[in-house]
């Protein structure tokens, strides 16, 4: 057995023979790793491996050490999202069953019910947070940059949580309770960097604020639309495509030259707003046509051509591709948390989860995945353990059984990606709310 994995270089075992051939991308060759060399679960927990010993530690409070410690704890949860878990109860059953051996790293001598959940309540978030911030610069420098002319691009948007009645922090409406995440996508990598929870009601507006970074091209929907803080993003360097309102007034300074047999059928620099809600700095506007509906966008990236601030926008559906994703094959949405601390920690985890996918992938492949989604069939999976990994996300009922071919996670056409590299720095501060 070689040595454990580094954070800067680890090695996975290469597809099952019978999967190979359904799985893998046209063109492409998986690299060949001997199989005794490192077994699945390590060597997709290996950037996990290598970074946890520069984290912030996690004390006890108390004169006694932490027996769940946070090394555990991140275990255990990347562990339920990837064998996709219907609930903590049955995650606790496969870990406790004294017939099977847990995977590396996580609990070797069982785990009780009240110490996953109390940890999961009440400590590690801090630790969560540097973990998945940690993962995604890493992510994003070794995936480089799709679009290398447009420079940073972010897609902002929200997705709804459900949530149970005796969650009153998640307030939506009278007879319902929803928490709601905000996300900021990076659409020249294709993975997620920043995160925001707050109430069902929550605003989309105001996150945008914490997401937006000088220099960064923010992409947003039509909820994003506000004349003062297109103005104020314009003081700050910030910049932004973003979709407005079809009857939203204009005024017009400039027309500027349409390009020829293109679905753009105007371009001009405008003031938007009536008079009462006048923007005070112009920008560009392009409207232009998809099929039979029509979009107005918004920028103040004037270094762009028309069909440029077109493309731009819809790159945006990227993020909604990923929230159908996530919620489909990672369980995040099914809640085992009842605090605004718990799901945010279950919702790091998965994010976690899905970056130690893309890195994997891209170990394997040099690329991202952009194979075209493959149903695996049920009763097709093999049964390992020990250096092998459990991971059934596509199968369903209780993982009894165990996919050692990661491919299968990776079904959806996500991210493809290109040359180039650019550094991004992590978030100065948590970028979190508890409203």
């Amino acid at each position: 057995m070689k040595e454990s994995p580094s954070f800067q270089s680890f090695p996975l075992l290469c597809s099952a023979a019978t999967m190979k051939d359904a799985l893998t991308p046209k063109g492409r060759q998986p690299k060949e790793v001997e199989a005794s060399d490192l077994g699945v679960w390590e060597g997709f927990c290996g950037p996990l491996t290598g970074l946890l010993p520069y984290l912030t530690p996690l004390s006890s409070c108390g004169n006694r050490p932490l027996e769940f410690t946070f090394h555990n704890q991140i275990y255990t949860l990347v562990y339920f999202h990837a064998e996709e878990y219907s609930s903590g109860r049955a995650l606790l059953e496969d870990v406790n069953d004294p017939e099977q051996s847990p995977p590396e790293g996580l609990p070797q001598d069982g785990l009780g019910r009240g110490t996953f959940f109390e940890a999961l309540h009440s400590r590690g978030l801090a630790q969560m947070f540097e973990t998945f911030e940690r993962l995604s610069c890493r992510a994003a420098k070794a995936l480089g940059t799709k679009y290398d002319k447009f420079g940073p691009l972010s897609a902002l948007d929200g997705s709804l949580i459900d949530a149970t009645l005796s969650m009153e922090w998640a307030d939506y409406s009278q007879s319902t309770k929803k928490a709601k995440v905000h996300l900021c996508f990076d659409l020249q990598s294709g993975i997620p960097r920043q995160i925001i929870l707050t109430e069902g009601k929550g605003a989309e507006r105001p996150a945008a604020d914490s997401h937006l970074e000088t220099e960064t091209t923010g992409v947003m929907d039509r909820g994003y639309q506000d004349h003062q803080r297109f103005d104020a993003w314009q003081n700050e360097d910030k910049y932004f495509v973003c979709r407005i309102r079809n009857n939203t007034q204009r005024t017009i300074v400039q027309e500027l030259p349409l390009p020829e047999k293109s679905p753009v059928f105007f371009f001009a620099e405008v003031y938007l707003g009536d008079e009462q809600h006048r923007t005070q700095n112009s920008l560009r506007l392009v409207g232009f046509k998809v099929g039979k509906k029509v979009f107005w966008v918004a920028t103040n990236r004037r270094d762009l051509k028309a069909q440029e601030i077109a493309f731009i926008y819809r790159l945006r559906w990227e993020i909604e591709t990923f929230f159908a994703w996530w919620k489909k094959h990672l369980n995040v949405y099914h809640l085992i948390a009842r605090s605004p601390y718990g799901v945010m920690m279950q919702l790091l985890s998965g994010l976690i989860t899905y970056l130690l996918i893309v890195i994997y992938f891209n170990w394997r492949y040099s690329d991202g995945p952009s194979a075209k989604r493959q149903e695996a069939k049920k009763n097709k999976s093999a049964d390992i353990r020990g250096d092998e990994v459990t991971l059934n996300i596509v199968t369903v009922g209780r993982p009894s059984s165990v996919i050692n071919e990661l491919d299968q996670l990776l079904g959806e056409q996500l991210i493809q990606h290109g040359g180039g590299h650019y550094d991004i720095q992590p978030p100065k501060q948590l970028p979190y709310v508890f409203r």
